[in-house]
């Protein structure tokens, strides 16, 4: 559907605004999809970001600095998301030996787990990229890329 009968507006200013609102609209919609998706498993979006990241990193742990740098979405308080990732018994937390200030977080079995589990639902998710061919999706993380500067 194209965005414009999605939003039920006929005209835009120029390319820039359309190509923008249609990027904004596919992103919440998209963005709910997924939220639905992780509230089936009790996680926020942020906490399974940090999941993955730490998953990649398995076994080995992460201080929290580093897991923040490839973080998603940079903005949540990490040491409180961390903390509820702690009570749910899906991470665990470290003093490092190499520098006792700082503090490591590694996932669990449990944590390992959950990720197993949801993996078929991320992939029915992801799905709706099929809809672009590969040159097509190619094109597309170009263009964001080159959005960002």
């Amino acid at each position: 559907m194209k965005i414009e009968e999605a939003i039920k507006q006929k005209k835009f200013n120029n390319s820039q605004e359309r190509a923008w609102v249609n990027l904004i609209y596919t992103y919440n919609q998209l963005s709910g999809q997924l939220e639905e998706l992780f509230k089936r498993f009790d996680l926020t979006h942020q906490q399974y970001n940090v999941l993955r990241i730490l998953r990649g990193r398995h076994p080995e742990s992460a201080c929290c600095g580093a897991i923040k740098e490839v973080m998603i979405d940079k903005n949540p308080d990490l040491t409180r998301l961390c903390d509820r990732l702690l009570s749910k018994g899906l991470v665990d937390r470290f003093v490092n030996e190499e520098n006792r200030r700082q503090v490591n977080v590694g996932i669990t079995e449990k944590g390992l787990k959950l990720l197993d589990e949801m993996e078929p639902f991320m992939k029915e998710n992801n799905k709706i990229a099929e809809n672009l061919t590969e040159e097509e999706a190619n094109t597309l993380s170009d263009l964001l890329d080159k959005l960002r500067g």
